[in-house]
């Protein structure tokens, strides 16, 4: 009788546990065995999900991703594609015409050949042991209960399902132009995410996830010649003392990856494996093809670098939780899952990048659905930060790097210092140029249904990257830096939304930030401030600046004279109610009142003389994403 009482205990503590006192969120658990056939390259496999169902409500069906069934003809992902490529656009980089491609995907998906498609087919699926109805959708199945799941109750589901390994096209697929055998991801029935908003079931098109954090047992049996690499921790079987091991012509690899919303595999018969225990808790690990020793020396130089960079990444955006993270080559560029990547190159620019989604999408887990920007421009706007204390404190000190590469360093530390001040200033030029090709769109348009695909990846990365970098110009750097890590321990592992970090910004800072959350994302309007006029009256320069853009914005104008010294001035604007500290010792500071946010002209003044100016400057920072700096700078010869 204790013993009954203590499971049923147990049992209601992981189903509130699960759940944030905030926020209610679903809860599960996969235990999947499965196999691949690396002569038909498919999959066949048998999962079992234990799902605690948090929420306040009755769930009369569920539903499952099958991800694969979009690489065939006339699929969802197939028409978008073509539809994209039907339409040109301007080049961010030179303005020319082009068509609108994804350039991995483009009309390869129409094209497939029977042997070529992916697929992904629901055998049976099991309620609680009793067969259950089902509708397809493509990459959707609709499970219809015959027993509602309750509030605060657990189901189990057993689901028996076979799969094609597409040709590599787009982040899934087999023999990849790197040459790796197999990148499998989105390749189990994968339960979809049941929210405060309802079921989360967009069609794959190739764009952004959201998942339920849960523990994973997986079970691979494949050829005994190929090597495994995969989300979560390497179970090795326990060996009989004294006995030889059987010899088979194939091998079960056991991983466990606990408190994740992913898992991704990889598989070659010739993965080099790679690892680095970098403390007592994790251990980085690499698989890659090799080459030659140059790309040896490169896939070290990823692990070295990892080491070096992690106490500054978790200073600045908090603690890696898990025990273990993998580089794998795969796939087609980089992306990111639970607890590892698929990159197709050593490249550590991309290696970062997604390394820093383990924060902002594995570990934060918004839905990039409707906030890709809180992923993608997040991870950007960090991996920019750790790129450049990479090069500034270690990049040349690899022991694994050439003469050559160490050359290359040194320039992109050279390019990093001339960037304005700014490391992001590629950010600032993309935005400039989507804006100015009239392409804009504004971000809160879900992922899927932007017009261009250029617009989508612009407003994604570039333009969430801005927002944080302009949110430290609003509210000061270290602040900034103040809320990410606020951010951090307040959301990780509850699924945030874009009011959710709003919110930890404004009691973080204590400035009212709704506005700039709502211009910036809400809207398509720009900043737009100019130089006026200057002018000397009762024996002080007045300089006025004029607001020609739609979005307001706090000004720092600086006033620099003929013998060098600065002052900077600070124009607040009231609908922030607050202020930001004086972040330059070097130039007099001097702040002004409030300024009405509706208001066009602002007028500043200085008791120097008019004459012994020589120059006015809106913004000397760059950090505001003012559309036309043409007139931002005002140079004076007397």
């Amino acid at each position: 009788m204790k013993k009954t009482v203590l499971i049923f205990v147990g049992t209601v503590f992981y189903l509130f546990a699960a759940a944030q006192a905030d926020r209610w969120q679903q809860r599960i658990m996969y235990a999947i065995d499965v196999k691949l056939d690396v002569d038909k390259n498919q999959l066949s496999g048998v999962e079992k999900i234990e799902y605690f169902n948090n929420s306040p409500d009755t769930l009369t069906k569920i539903y499952l991703f099958t991800f694969w069934n979009a690489f065939q003809p006339g699929s969802n992902m197939d028409i978008n594609s073509l539809l994209h490529g039907n339409m040109n656009v301007m080049r961010v980089k030179d303005d020319s015409l082009v068509r609108d491609w994804d350039a991995r995907i483009k009309d390869r998906i129409h094209n497939l050949k029977p042997d070529e498609i992916g697929f992904q087919k629901i055998n049976f699926i099991k309620n609680n042991g009793k067969d259950v109805r089902t509708i397809e959708h493509e990459t959707i199945v609709e499970v219809l209960l015959d027993k509602p799941i309750l509030p605060r109750s657990i189901s189990k589901f057993e689901v028996g399902f076979n799969a094609q390994v597409p040709i590599q096209i787009r982040r899934s697929g087999r023999d990849n132009k790197e040459g790796v055998r197999y990148s499998i991801s989105q390749w189990y029935p994968k339960m979809a995410e049941y929210d405060y908003k309802g079921w989360n079931i967009n069609p794959y098109i190739a764009r952004e996830f959201y998942g339920i954090w849960g523990d994973f047992d997986v079970r691979i049996t494949v050829d005994s010649s190929y090597k495994i690499a995969a989300t979560g921790m390497l179970n090795l079987p326990k060996q009989t003392a004294g006995k030889l091991p059987i010899l088979s012509a194939t091998k079960t690899w056991n991983y466990v990856g606990k408190n994740v919303h992913d898992f991704v595999w990889a598989a070659d018969p010739n993965y080099i494996h790679l690892y680095k225990k970098i403390r007592s808790n994790l251990t980085i690990h690499a698989y890659y093809k090799s080459k030659d020793a140059s790309t040896d020396s490169a896939w070290n130089n990823v692990l070295w670098a990892a080491e070096k960079v992690l106490p500054f990444i978790e200073k600045k955006f908090g603690k890696y939780p898990w025990p273990q993270y993998s580089f794998i080559q795969g796939g087609d560029g980089g992306m990111e899952y639970a607890m590892a990547s698929l990159v197709k190159a050593p490249g550590l620019g991309t290696a970062f990048h997604e390394w820093m989604h383990s924060w902002y999408q594995q570990l934060l887990g918004s839905n990039e659905f409707l906030y890709p920007w809180m992923d993608e421009g997040f991870t950007d706007f960090a991996k920019a930060q750790v790129m450049d204390y990479y090069l500034n404190n270690w990049a040349n000190q690899s022991p694994f790097i050439n003469e050559l590469t160490k050359a290359e360093n040194a320039k992109n530390l050279a390019n990093n210092q001339k960037k304005k001040p700014l490391i992001y200033f590629d950010s600032y030029k993309s935005y400039f140029k989507l804006v100015k090709n009239g392409l804009a769109e504004p971000m809160s348009t879900p992922a899927d249904f932007y017009s261009t695909n250029i617009g989508y990846s612009i407003n994604s990365y570039s333009k969430g990257t801005i927002f944080l970098s302009q949110l430290g110009y609003i509210v000061g750097e270290k602040m900034r830096d103040d809320i990410l890590i606020a951010y951090y321990n307040q959301w990780q592992f509850k699924h945030p939304n874009a009011n959710d970090f709003v919110r930890v910004a404004e009691k973080s800072s204590g400035f009212k930030l709704d506005w700039y959350h709502d211009f910036w994302i809400n809207t398509t309007k720009t900043i737009d401030y100019a130089v006026d006029s200057l002018w000397e009256e009762d024996g002080k320069t007045k300089v006025r600046i004029k607001r020609i853009g739609e979005m307001p914005m706090p000004l720092d104008i600086q006033l620099t004279f003929k013998d060098g010294s600065k002052e900077l001035h600070y124009v607040p604007i009231d609908i922030m109610y607050n202020q930001k500290p004086n972040e330059d010792t070097s130039a007099k500071w001097i702040v002004y009142h409030e300024c009405k946010w509706n208001s066009t002209t602002i007028v500043i003044e200085s008791s120097r003389k008019l004459f012994d100016i020589s120059q006015v400057e809106i913004d000397p920072t760059q950090r505001m994403a003012d559309v036309d700096t043409r007139n931002n700078l005002l140079k004076i010869k007397w």
